[in-house]
């Protein structure tokens, strides 16, 4: 289940991203094969402290592509092709780094989500070109109980009212809940996370130990949660570059010291051990310490335990290397 940040008013506070495969959004995990590390002997990469966090390049894909996609229930989808084409500039307007600047002005700045949102809408450009295309038609945006699904509901909403729509969003509160009333009807359409909702619905369809068939991959992903979709009432817009997923983050100092830019650089040139603050459960967890030493050889010499919400403070204080982090965080704003 999803690991929300403490500085970010999420539904989901306090439940653990790592304690399954698949859960709410942004739950990351991949299946990269193991690759070569840099091994026992080398450079121990000592803590350094900093502000600013760097998020290390995931180039081996050991988490999934938990890219962010619209979800519509199909027959509205199949009705109103015209809200779907609207809702795709949102998906093509997003990457990683604006949405960190979303979360930022929610999370950090105190703004609304839809002060954050409108602002959104205005500087991207999107507002509708015709106003009047859907006069006359209602839209209900669902939205899961934390702040960045809220804000992207508002986002939804506001280029949906720019084009004559009567919009509004409900707060719904987990996937379990929020996504039946996608299916029935009760909702229309929410932002939803690709990978972390194709395991969800694989799990549904197939079982608890179903194969799992979300990957690294996120056109490879989309087309597996579109085929587990048709089954299930949903359909799905454009995916957009953005990610909320988990990440391993270090401070520049420390970026800059050690020569790093992916997590195979934190193999090759750490090879000594590293320093790595998680949750509890980070070392049993295959998306985390697991991962971490299998797909890339990384060497933890220690791990040091802490709430995910400190896990930043924790690393930029100098008492960890390297941290898990959510990609979307924030905090992880320059």
């Amino acid at each position: 289940m999803s690991i929300r940040r403490s500085t970010l008013p999420a539904a989901a506070a306090g439940l653990l991203l790592l304690l399954a495969a698949c859960g709410d959004p942004g739950s990351g995990g991949g299946t990269a094969d193991p690759t070569s590390g840099g091994g026992a002997e080398g450079t121990v990469c000592e803590p350094i402290a900093g502000q600013q966090l760097v998020v290390l390049e995931d180039d081996e894909g050991l988490q999934n592509a938990d890219n962010i996609i619209p979800a519509f229930n199909a027959a509205a989808a199949e009705a109103d092709p015209e809200m779907v084409a609207l809702l795709d500039t949102v998906s093509e307007s997003m990457d990683t780094d604006k949405l960190i600047q979303l979360n930022k002005a929610v999370d950090i700045d105190r703004q609304t989500s839809s002060e954050a949102a409108a602002a959104y809408v205005e500087s991207e450009g999107l507002a509708a070109a015709d106003a009047a295309v859907g006069s006359g038609k209602s839209v209900v945006v669902g939205a899961a109980n934390f702040s960045e699904s809220a804000t992207l509901g508002e986002i939804y909403a506001a280029v949906l009212r720019s084009a004559g729509y009567t919009a509004e969003v409900q707060t719904i509160g987990n996937r379990e809940t929020y996504l039946p009333a996608l299916q029935s009807g009760q909702i229309t359409v929410t932002a939803e996370y690709a990978a972390t909702l194709t395991e969800f619905l694989n799990t549904a369809a197939n079982g608890a130990d179903a194969e799992p068939v979300a990957s690294a991959d996120p056109d490879a992903t989309v087309e597996e949660l579109t085929t587990l979709g048709a089954d299930a009432g949903l359909a799905f817009g454009t995916v957009s570059a953005a990610q909320d997923q988990n990440a391993f983050a270090v401070t520049e100092e420390f970026a800059a010291e050690y020569d790093l830019t992916t997590l195979s650089d934190l193999a090759a040139n750490c090879g000594g051990g590293v320093v790595l603050a998680g949750p509890a459960e980070c070392p049993e967890r295959p998306f985390c310490q697991i991962g971490l030493e299998e797909t890339y050889g990384v060497v933890v010499s220690e791990f040091a335990s802490y709430d995910f919400g400190l896990i930043g403070d924790a690393v930029r204080n100098g008492e960890a290397s390297v941290g898990l982090v959510l990609s979307s965080d924030g905090s992880l704003a320059a």
